[in-house]
């Protein structure tokens, strides 16, 4: 019986050293109560690169490196095994070739049934591969970390689900001022305005990261020292392998800057498009109104005539009456839309403003009626400003009566002025130097923004119809930009409007020519003219009228057809010519005269301020439309 049970034992002990030996994943190996190894199976053999001849009566420790060895910690294994019943670690080893391998070992001590220690089993893995795999993964992360850490120009952090701050980079401590020791822990929240706080902007925006896996937007944020900027905001759900939402990624870029300056470009290009505008719209009125002009001077000339030879029947007296005022208001609108164009002709001399409105301080007032009160505040010592008198006075009429019919219930106008030196040319877009700021403020209704955009558009108007021809603010601002000037205006809904004019001061030079009374201009008889239009209708009327007075006229269509005439015509005494003509001006025509007959009279006649240069500057001038008077008046100044 016991001849059996031995056979039995060895058969079971031999087939557990086959099935050991088996095993090549693991070393699996026997060591004496000293440390030598005993037993050594295929897998010790594979990865560690010993034969079992090389290894067997050798020391464990030969495996371990020598920091390890120096450390003594193969005996602090084996100890520790027999100490807790087992030894689990990992570490550095060595194989035969030198080369290290990272390892997970397992030392169980063996006991016999008496308790004594026989020795022990230890059982080695190769975990080289997953351990390169932890390295690659750390490095990357630590890699990461450094990256997300370095970056400065954007807020990156990490949000619980619950919206808790959990890390912070120097990019998130730069735009919003706090440290990581301030922000971690605290809810995200904090960097919201109290209105987004309130309207439960914070949790809107976790709740949109997860249902549509992203959330992006642009808003204001606060800083810790209470400061606002604007944000580009992008926050992501940070999802685990099974499905649980683990937290949020959030991505902050300030972007004030770039915001702001897309509102000053869009800015610019309102006001530029606002300047296009206006300059297109100013050339088509400059161009109606010098068309406008030419009709107009036919209209009035012939109106003249006319009543001359009617005779004393009222009933016609009164029709060509009738005309004759529908025409000169006619004459308004258009120096209105010359105004608007700066194409009018201003006669500029050092004004002083307070004088002049004083001086029509009871035209004013009449008009104002007793519900409004006009009140006057003059700087002392005012500059006196270069303006045209005759034009700032239709501007401040135009403004004061505009004030008045923003208060039907009556209300206060204050007509004030200050001085102010402008040293950018930024400033208002005003050439540097020293200005003066009429200002006209009222207290009446206002205008809201919108309205305000489009006060100073031509023909604009929040009047009734037939009530206005929405020029007046167009005409000032034309007036004061010809001037070099500015014109501004303010205004707030129910609380009312100021209209401010800034007018260039007057150069020493500049002084104010007195008022000299006239005598009337006596009529130049039996001159022999030659009248120069290219419109055919202005051309016949001013030859009309030039009859009627008592002259012989020679008319020309064109600058070439007049200097043509001059080889046929030797009495030619007085030359009027229209300014404006295609293939050659007044001006050119003008010049091709003087070195003919330099002596002949020449006379221009414009429906707008053209730009002269050279003698022609010096000519005189006849505005259309004119009267016969006007004829009689610059004929006079022509021949003396």
């Amino acid at each position: 019986m016991i001849e059996d049970r031995t056979k039995t034992t060895a058969i079971d002990d031999s087939r557990f050293r086959l099935l050991i030996d088996a095993v090549i994943d693991y070393a699996i190996y026997m060591i004496d109560l000293d440390g030598i190894i005993t037993s050594w199976n295929s897998g010790a053999r594979r990865f560690k690169g010993y034969e079992e001849a090389e290894i067997l009566g050798q020391h464990f420790s030969r495996f371990y490196t020598e920091e390890d060895r120096l450390a003594g910690l193969p005996q602090r294994a084996l100890d520790t095994a027999i100490r807790e019943g087992r030894f689990e670690g990992e570490g550095w080893r060595i194989r035969k070739d030198g080369t290290r391998f990272w390892s997970h070992v397992v030392i169980d001590p063996i006991v016999d049934p008496s308790g004594k220690l026989l020795g022990f089993a230890k059982i080695t893995r190769d975990l080289t591969d997953r351990k390169m795999a932890e390295e690659v993964l750390k490095q990357s992360e630590q890699q990461f970390r450094l990256l997300v850490q370095s970056v400065t120009d954007y807020a990156i952090y990490m949000l619980a689900p619950d919206g808790l701050v959990t890390n912070w980079n120097l990019g998130a401590q730069r735009i919003k001022g706090y440290t990581p020791e301030e922000a971690i822990g605290r809810h995200f929240s904090m960097f919201y305005t109290p209105q987004d706080r309130v309207a439960g902007e914070p949790k809107r925006t976790l709740d949109i990261a997860v249902r549509e896996g992203r959330f992006e937007n642009k808003g204001w944020r606060v800083r810790k020292d209470g400061t606002r900027f604007m944000a580009h905001v992008v926050v992501d759900p940070i999802w685990g392998e099974t499905g649980t939402l683990l937290g949020f990624a959030k991505i902050t870029r300030d972007i004030t800057e770039v915001t702001q300056a897309q509102q000053a470009l869009e800015q610019t290009r309102e006001a530029l498009f606002q300047a296009q505008k206006m300059q297109a719209v100013g050339q088509l009125s400059g161009g109606i109104a010098h068309d406008f002009n030419n009709l107009l001077t036919v209209i009035l000339g012939n109106l003249e005539i006319v009543r001359k030879r009617v005779g004393n029947d009222p009933k016609i007296t009164r029709l060509v009456d009738n005309a004759t005022q529908g025409a000169l208001r006619g004459v308004s609108l258009t120096q209105r839309m010359l105004a608007f164009a700066r194409r009018q002709e201003l006669k500029t001399e050092s004004v002083e403003i307070p004088a002049l409105v004083q001086g029509i301080t009871g035209l004013l007032r009449s008009s104002l009626g007793p519900s409004v009160e006009l009140e006057t505040r003059f700087s002392p010592e005012l500059e006196p400003v270069l303006a045209d008198v005759n034009q700032l006075e239709l501007a401040v009429l135009n403004l004061v009566t505009n004030a008045r019919d923003a208060m039907p219930k009556g209300g206060k106008i204050i007509i004030s002025t200050r001085a102010e030196e402008f040293s950018d040319p930024a400033r208002l877009s005003l050439v540097a130097g020293r200005y003066v700021c009429l200002s006209v403020s009222d207290t009446g209704e206002g205008m809201d923004d919108l309205t305000l955009a489009s006060a100073m558009d031509p023909f604009f108007t929040t009047k009734g119809v037939g009530k206005g021809t929405g020029l007046g603010l167009s005409m000032v601002h034309g007036f004061i930009e010809q001037l070099g000037g500015r014109f501004i205006l303010k205004s707030q809904k129910g609380i009312g409007t100021t209209a401010e004019l800034w007018i260039p001061v007057a150069t020493t030079g500049a002084v104010a020519k007195p008022v000299v009374e006239e005598e009337a201009a006596p009529q130049v008889p039996g001159l022999c003219v030659l009248v120069v239009d290219d419109d055919s209708l202005v051309l016949t009327s001013t030859s009309l009228l030039l009859e009627d007075l008592g002259h012989r006229v020679i008319s020309a269509a064109s600058g070439f057809r007049a200097l043509e005439l001059f080889d046929s015509e030797q009495a030619i005494d007085l030359v009027i010519t229209d300014m404006a003509m295609p293939q050659m001006s007044g001006a050119q025509l003008a010049q091709a005269i003087r070195v003919m007959k330099p002596d002949l009279p020449i006379i221009l006649a414009t429906g707008f301020a053209e730009r002269l240069e050279g003698f022609a500057t010096e000519l005189p001038r006849l505005s259309k439309p004119f009267t016969q008077l006007n004829l009689v008046e610059v004929i006079a100044s022509a021949m003396k």
